[in-house]
């Protein structure tokens, strides 16, 4: 099983044995976009339809690590969903949105944001690290009573969602001037983003969204070591 570089598989019954790669998801495309992508590319160069996903979906406003497996290694998938996850996140204060990121309209709040200090910090270190319970944004692929919550929401539906247990394991604030936050963070998986940057606003009482993502890290693959999709097509075409 290759998941060292880009090695392209020589034959299909190598690509078939199991192929891991980890891409860069480009901003606006939907994770099954790039495994599309990807699986007609495959079959343009091997003749055969083969099975491919992805393990964890990224939000069509986010880029980064997005792990692809491939034939026998789609059996690996659960493993991959299960490992932590990193994240660069930019924060914007003093609004919020129905989405917790840019995706719906921006609502300002016209609450003073507060400047950053040592207080402020340990708070938000107290409150946001270690295992917490999160409700998920409203506007989420997570299932409440049968049905996916984004397409109730859309419909304009009261949705009531449940909260989970998530773990948050560190949280590092790179940048906190103004009304732009930028946070990394280390967390398991099933933890929303958005929904961290949408509490952060409430504690701060000022309100905020999900103004950025970049996933950094799944697992032990990294983001600084994945290949751009353009660059996985061409590989499979030469």
């Amino acid at each position: 099983m290759d998941r060292l570089g880009m090695n392209i598989p020589p034959d299909v019954e190598t690509l078939q044995a199991g192929w891991i790669l980890s891409v860069d998801k480009p901003l606006g495309w939907t994770s099954f976009d790039v495994v599309a992508k990807v699986r007609n590319a495959l079959k343009r160069r091997y003749g055969v339809k083969v099975k491919i996903g992805h393990a964890g979906t990224l939000d069509p406003l986010a880029t980064g690590v997005l792990v692809l497996c491939v034939g026998r290694a789609t059996k690996t998938i659960p493993h991959w969903v299960d490992t932590p996850k990193g994240y660069r996140a930019t924060v914007r204060l003093g609004a919020t949105t129905a989405s917790y990121d840019a995706e719906t309209e921006i609502q300002p709040t016209d609450q003073a944001i507060p400047i950053w200090n040592e207080a402020i910090q340990a708070e938000l270190l107290e409150r946001f690290t270690g295992e917490i319970d999160q409700i998920p944004p409203v506007f989420s692929a997570v299932r409440v009573d049968g049905k996916r919550a984004y397409a109730e929401a859309r419909k304009g539906k009261e949705v009531d969602m449940p909260s989970r247990r998530v773990s948050i394991f560190s949280l590092d604030f790179v940048q906190t001037e103004g009304d732009t936050w930028v946070l990394d963070v280390a967390c398991s998986k099933g933890t929303y983003i958005r929904s961290l940057a949408h509490d952060i606003g409430a504690v701060l009482g000022c309100g905020a969204y999900l103004a950025g993502l970049v996933r950094t890290q799944v697992g032990d693959f990294h983001l600084e070591e994945s290949h751009s999709v353009q660059e996985v097509l061409d590989a499979l075409s030469a």
